[in-house]
């Protein structure tokens, strides 16, 4: 009766050690999943995915640079999550499958294509009308807004047949706006716009915004009553480009490479690139927030009421009036500031961006290095609350969508302390909440291996002869 029930005890303490384990695994899963950085729209992004987009972006760049504007047609991150290059010839595909990516063999090379943008730019202009190459359907759409009459449509039209096959004509709802009105965090009598990202010559601060926020000499302050000066626009680039620079005038201002995308979270901007069609993206505004999609065209043109922009990024974004000048980026990355673009937040749309780039070259700045705060390392987030109490203690952008925030605030790279790698202090949190998990995983295999080891008690027998006698 003893040898029995040792035997069960054994059994039992086998499954538990069983269920130690499966349950460890369960919670460090749980703790991977709740680290992965949060998007602006309720997904679930994991920085491995962001970092891979990054890699075949530049490897998709390496080899278009590489084989040259007449084999290439564009490229762009796939549905697996690898990049793709269209080309035009048998021996391209062979170089870029070699190297890592996926090749697509099409018609159009991107010379015949930017070819094609051309002849567009030069036609009569026409306002609502924007066009961009599309890299996967290798042809260039020509969208048109609902203010684009039937007549000037027709005309359109007659251009695009004129180049050829290689030009798709497309309707699209709302109006190209440049989305100024009703902007916030930084306002000027006229109007009111996001900032963007905050650069430097190396002697002054600035903030890096849109360019129809407001001409050279535009005054920026922090509140609606103008008591709480932030800077004045010392440089504008619209129509043709669209980005500006306005000069901090106000020191208490926050002007390090922090943006504040609200709810307590910041992101830390550590440098800047020009982004690949597919790539996952994220832009953050004082009217809609933090929000996501993908890059789905580059050196797009619109043709705004105010005038033609050209070079822009395009995405299907949304974005909504108040969100002009607000920061496109992945991870730390700067990619743009918001132009303007058409529909909302509820319906969707299409919004463009001016690449920063571009803008950082033209205005000879660049993007501040200023170390975190003291008791802070990179990465992590602050815990200190906003309470919008003291505009100027915010920085230029105490809204949800330009760059500053409270200068103790160093954040991750989306909303959420976990699941930020960027760091030391990153790496070590992040392992921290692996901790319980693996604690009862270790705890389970080592009673699971003493079971092995440790075999029930038996009750001694001598060994006796089957047969009698």
């Amino acid at each position: 009766m003893v040898g029995h029930t040792r035997r069960r005890t054994h059994r039992v303490a086998r499954l538990v050690a069983i269920g130690a384990v499966v349950c460890g695994g369960v919670m460090v899963s749980q703790a991977a999943a709740d680290g992965s950085p949060a998007d602006g729209s309720g997904g679930d992004p994991t920085r491995a995915l962001e970092a891979r987009d990054t890699r075949d972006a530049e490897l998709a760049r390496t080899l278009v640079d590489k084989l040259g504007a007449s084999r290439t047609a564009g490229s762009w991150i796939g549905s697996d999550g690898r990049a793709v290059v269209a080309v035009t010839d048998a021996k391209a595909a062979d170089q870029v499958n070699q190297a890592g990516a996926h090749a697509k063999q099409v018609r159009y090379s991107m010379r015949q294509l930017r070819s094609a943008t051309e002849t567009l730019r030069e036609a009569p202009r026409v306002a609502g009308t924007a066009w961009a190459v599309d890299a996967m359907s290798n042809e260039v759409v020509v969208l048109g807004d609902s203010s684009v009459s039937a007549d000037q449509w027709s005309r359109m039209k007659g251009v695009a047949s004129g180049i050829g096959g290689e030009v798709r004509m497309e309707r699209t709802t709302g109006s190209f706006t440049t989305r100024t009105l009703g902007a916030e965090p930084i306002f000027t009598q006229g109007g009111r716009c996001s900032a963007g990202f905050n650069v430097t010559n190396g002697q002054a601060g600035f903030i890096l915004t849109a360019g129809h926020c407001g001409p050279n000499g535009t005054a920026w302050f922090a509140d609606t009553q103008g008591n709480t000066t932030v800077g004045t626009t010392v440089r504008s680039d619209f129509p043709g480009s669209d980005f500006s620079l306005v000069q901090y005038q106000n020191t208490s201002l926050d002007q390090s490479s922090v943006l504040n995308i609200g709810n307590g979270q910041t992101v830390r901007i550590t440098g800047a690139a020009d982004p690949v069609v597919g790539q996952k993206v994220f832009r953050s505004g004082s009217t809609s927030g933090l929000r996501t999609g993908s890059v789905t065209a580059l050196n797009a043109t619109v043709n705004y009421p105010e005038g033609t922009v050209s070079g822009l990024i395009q995405t299907n974004v949304c974005a909504e009036p108040g969100d002009s000048g607000g920061p496109l980026f992945a991870q730390n990355v700067a990619l743009g500031v918001t132009s303007g673009g058409t529909g909302d937040c509820t319906s969707g749309g299409v919004t463009f961006f001016q690449p920063v780039t571009k803008a950082m070259t033209a205005l000879g700045v660049s993007l501040p290095n200023a170390p975190a705060s003291d008791g802070e390392a990179a990465g992590t987030a602050s815990t200190a609350p906003n309470n919008g109490s003291d505009p100027a203690a915010q920085g230029a952008a105490g809204g949800q969508g330009g760059a500053g925030g409270q200068g103790s605030q160093v954040g991750p790279i989306i909303p959420g302390t976990q699941g930020d790698t960027s760091s030391l202090a990153g790496v070590v949190a992040y392992a921290q909440s692996f901790g319980p998990g693996l604690a009862l995983i270790g705890a389970g295999l080592l009673g699971f291996l003493a079971t092995l080891l440790i075999r029930p008690g038996r009750r001694g027998y001598r060994g006796y002869s089957t047969r009698w006698g």
